[in-house]
C-alpha cells in the first residue's frame, strides 16, 4: 500500500512538471505547436523513460533476464497493454493536462479506476468488497470536486474531455492486462515497464509523429532556448518512471483494482504541489481542499480489505 501511495505522489510531481513544460513558449508559440504539443511531448516523455529503464537494467546486470522475458508467452499481451496504455492513454492524459491545466487535467484519471476495477472483477475475478466499491466511487467523486474552481482557466473543454476519456479507457484496460501478465513470474515490474515505454515510444516515433508531421517540431526542441522546455519534459519523465515502477509493483502485490484506488490519490497530491511549487492559489477553496483530503482517505480505504484486516488482528 505504501508503494501505491508513493506512486500517486510521484505521478503528481510528474503532472505538475509536465503541465509547466507545456506552458512554455515552444509548445504555445503558434497554433501548429499547440496542436502538436501533446503528441510530441508524449513521445519525448516515453522515449526518455524507456532509455532510463534500459540503462537501469543494463547497470544492474539484468539485460539477460530482460531479453528472456521477451520470449515469455505473456509478451504479446504486454505489448498490447503497452500500445493501449501509451499511445491511447498517455496521449489522452497529456491532452487533458494541456487543455485543462495540470490540476484539472488530473480529472483524466477520475474514471479509469472504475473501468479497471469492473474489468478486473469480471475477467480476473479479483475480490472487491461492497464497501471498497463505495470508497472507490467516493474517490472518483472527490477527483471531480478537486476540478472545481471558478478561477481556473480551461483553454479547450471539449478537447480536454476527449483526452480524459481516452486516458480513462486506455489506462483502465492497460492495468487489467498488466495484472494478468505479471502473474507470470518471468515478467517482473521493471521488465514490464521497459517494454511498455519502449513500445509506446516506437509507436509514436514510427507511426504517429510521421503522420502528423511532428518530427521537425520535435527536433527544434533540442535547439537553443527551446531546450529549457525539453529539460522539464525529461524531468517529468524521470518522475513518471519512478511512479510507474511503484504502480506496477502495487498491481503485482495487491491487484489492479486496489492499485488504481491508491494511484488515483495523485489528483490530491497534484493540488498540493501546484500550490507549493508554483504558488497557484487559484486552486484553493473549501471544496477543493475538502475533496483533496477525501480523495486520499477514500483512495486508501478503497484498497483496504477491512474484513481481512480485522480477521488478522483477531
Amino acid at each position: 500500500m505504501l508503494t501505491g501511495i508513493l506512486a500517486g505522489i510521484t505521478w503528481a510531481l510528474e503532472t505538475v512538471i509536465l503541465g509547466f513544460a507545456l506552458s512554455l513558449s515552444p509548445f504555445i508559440s503558434n497554433e501548429v505547436a499547440v496542436a502538436l504539443a501533446p503528441f510530441v511531448s508524449t513521445f519525448l516523455h516515453d522515449a526518455a523513460s524507456a532509455v532510463i529503464m534500459w540503462l537501469t537494467c543494463a547497470v544492474r546486470g539484468k539485460g539477460k533476464e530482460l531479453f528472456s522475458a521477451f520470449r515469455s508467452k505473456e509478451m504479446k499481451w504486454l505489448v498490447l497493454a503497452s500500445a493501449i496504455g501509451g499511445p491511447c492513454g498517455m496521449t489522452g492524459y497529456v491532452l487533458a493536462v494541456n487543455y485543462m491545466g495540470a490540476s484539472v487535467g488530473a480529472i483524466a484519471s477520475a474514471i479509469y479506476p472504475a473501468i479497471g476495477s469492473v474489468l478486473a472483477f469480471l475477467f480476473l475475478k479479483e475480490k472487491v468488497r461492497w464497501y471498497q466499491w463505495i470508497f472507490l466511487c467516493l474517490t472518483i467523486a472527490g477527483v471531480f470536486g478537486i476540478s472545481f474552481s471558478p478561477d481556473i482557466d480551461i483553454s479547450n473543454f471539449w478537447l480536454g474531455l476527449l483526452g480524459a476519456f481516452m486516458c480513462a479507457f486506455g489506462w483502465g484496460i492497460e492495468g487489467v492486462i498488466l495484472s494478468k501478465c505479471m502473474k507470470d513470474n518471468s515478467i517482473k515490474s521493471e521488465y514490464a515497464l521497459t517494454v511498455r515505454q519502449s513500445v509506446s515510444a516506437l509507436i509514436y516515433g514510427i507511426i504517429i509523429l510521421p503522420v502528423l508531421g511532428g518530427w521537425n517540431f520535435a527536433a527544434k526542441l533540442f535547439v537553443g532556448k527551446n531546450s529549457k522546455a525539453l529539460l522539464f519534459v525529461f524531468l517529468a519523465a524521470f518522475f513518471a518512471t519512478v511512479s510507474y515502477l511503484l504502480y506496477y509493483k502495487t498491481i503485482a502485490n495487491l491487484g489492479v483494482a486496489k492499485a488504481m484506488g491508491l494511484n488515483i490519490t495523485y489528483t490530491a497530491w497534484a493540488l498540493v504541489f501546484s500550490v507549493a511549487i508554483f504558488s497557484d492559489f487559484s486552486l484553493l477553496n473549501p471544496i477543493t481542499v475538502g475533496c483533496g483530503i477525501g480523495v486520499v482517505v477514500c483512495g486508501f480505504l478503497s484498497a483496504t480489505d477491512l474484513k481481512e484486516l480485522f480477521d488478522k488482528k483477531k
